[in-house]
């Protein structure tokens, strides 16, 4: 090879190895993208938001009329419209819990879901768990147990492990369930770790919610 000529200069070998890489991969995606998708062909950043939309919504025992850009989450839709600023926006992606609340008794990341698809379902926050004076018996356990620190994300751990305590109550099993034939999985430190597992507290106070837990589910700790 001449010294002059350039090294980076790629060979018909590696111009057909790169060609078969950019074409299986684009051929990857056009089968993924959903079809809808394609046909509505690029998106308009420019375009006019789409129109507002009325729902109602059932949250904490209370009625709530709201007119809302549909593209809002549950989780602003809580915090910026209703001042119900108990759910925290942590991660803003699903991934830390800190924004959990309950729809219809199940617990779900109000992060990843938009306000317009519960339009008549019963919300339950953190700011609706208490009777007056009277603690919810998870709030009640997790001061006992001092199972929180920075408290950022206690509001999502609590809803989260009522949503929890009911799915084992369903008889539920998880991924560490050792007998699927039991109606009811005991709930061991290992089967509510996992179980919680959705929920990050970044002070580490795992042992202590987990000791909550339990006290609340009626298991000695």
């Amino acid at each position: 090879m001449d010294e002059h000529e350039s090294d980076s200069e790629p060979t018909p070998s590696e111009i057909t190895r790169r060609t078969v890489i950019e074409t299986g991969t684009t051929a990857l995606l056009l089968a993924t993208l959903p079809r809808a998708a394609l046909a509505a062909g690029p998106v308009d950043d420019n375009g006019p938001p789409p129109p507002p939309v009325k729902l109602e919504l059932q949250i904490n025992g209370h009625p709530h009329s709201l007119t809302l850009d549909s593209r809002t989450t549950l989780l602003d839709t809580l915090r910026e419209h209703l001042a119900l600023t108990g759910s925290k926006k942590g991660c803003d992606h699903g991934q830390c819990g800190a924004c959990t609340v309950l729809i219809d008794g199940r617990r779900i990341n109000s992060c990843l879901t938009l306000a317009v698809m519960h339009d008549g379902h019963a919300v339950s926050t953190i700011e609706g768990l208490a009777e007056g004076d009277n603690l919810h018996p998870l709030q009640a356990a997790f001061i006992e147990h001092d199972g929180f620190q920075c408290g950022y994300c206690t509001s999502g751990q609590i809803c989260s492990a009522i949503g929890m305590l009911a799915e084992s109550r369903r008889g539920m099993p998880s991924y560490v369930t050792d007998d699927l034939t039991q109606p009811v999985p005991e709930l061991t430190d290992t089967e509510i770790r996992e179980r919680m597992s959705g929920n990050i507290c970044r002070c580490a106070a795992y042992p202590n919610i987990v000791a909550a837990i339990r006290q609340a589910a009626g298991t000695p700790t």
